[in-house]
Order: C-alpha cells, then structure tokens, then sequence
C-alpha cells in the first residue's frame, strides 16, 4: 500500500504548477493521518479481544507445566549415617535484666 501512495505522490508532484505542488502535500498529509487512524484502531482492536476466558484444558497444562519445573529436594533424614545428634533442648539461660 506504501508502495502505491509512493507512486501517487510522485504524480503529483511531477506536475510543476504550485496547484499541483500543493495538491500532493495535501494528500500525503492525508493519506499519513489516515494511515496512523489504521494503525490506532487496529492496536485497540487487538487490546480489546484479549485471550478470552481460561479453559480448564489450559488451566491443566499450567499446572502439569509447573509441575515439570518443579525440583523435588528430598529430606534429611535426622537419624543417617554420621549425623550428630540434635542437642536436647535445656534449661533457659536466665538473663540479666
């Protein structure tokens, strides 16, 4: 389409009378406030259609997703192999005032 208002303007502007001049001025003026209306209501269209409400299918994979992504850490065993074990709790410390 640019191609085609490339060409156009280049018409009016082969013309040497200042009418002529004047003429393709106006109409690129146009044509770009016509092409950035495209381009505005085009944008907001886009915006506006958004992706809809979720699917319990596309809930699903998020989850299985998540799931996969998920690393599993094991947990220490307390009574292994060369552990210490813990310190029984004892009488509290009494501290100054």
């Amino acid at each position: 389409m640019s191609v085609l208002l490339y060409v156009l303007a280049e018409l009016f502007l082969a013309q040497s009378t200042l009418s002529g001049l004047m003429s393709a001025v106006a109409f690129a003026a146009a044509t770009s406030v016509v092409t950035a209306a495209a381009l505005l209501l085009s944008a907001v269209a886009a915006a506006r259609t958004g992706s809809g409400p979720l699917t319990p299918t596309r809930i699903r994979t998020a989850i299985r997703d998540r799931e996969l992504r998920t690393a599993f850490l094991a947990q220490r065993d307390p009574d292994a192999q060369g552990r210490r074990r813990p310190r029984a709790p004892g009488r509290p410390l009494l501290t100054a005032a």
